[in-house]
């Protein structure tokens, strides 16, 4: 049986807002087959999507793609509970 180390979530701060705004983290969007669809982004972490590090990673280079707008985010993968 497979071990997943699902402790991430992915994290996005607006670059040009500094410190000032609180982060946004990932929720995956899955099809029913558990196909990865895409990415919202949500204030809570309560609600935010646990992760192993490949499955962030996938996020990231969706958003990155996908988004027009990416340039404007600095986004990372952190542990939980950092």
């Amino acid at each position: 049986m497979e071990n997943n180390d699902q402790r991430y979530l992915v994290q996005q701060n607006k670059i040009a807002d500094g410190d000032k705004k609180p982060p946004v983290f990932a929720k995956v969007m899955r099809s029913k087959e558990g196909k990865f669809e895409g990415v919202s982004c949500i204030k809570h972490t309560e609600k935010a999507t646990l992760m192993t590090v490949t499955e962030a990673q996938e996020v990231i280079h969706w958003a990155s793609s996908k988004k027009s707008n990416a340039h404007e985010y600095a986004t990372k993968v952190i542990c939980l509970g950092q």
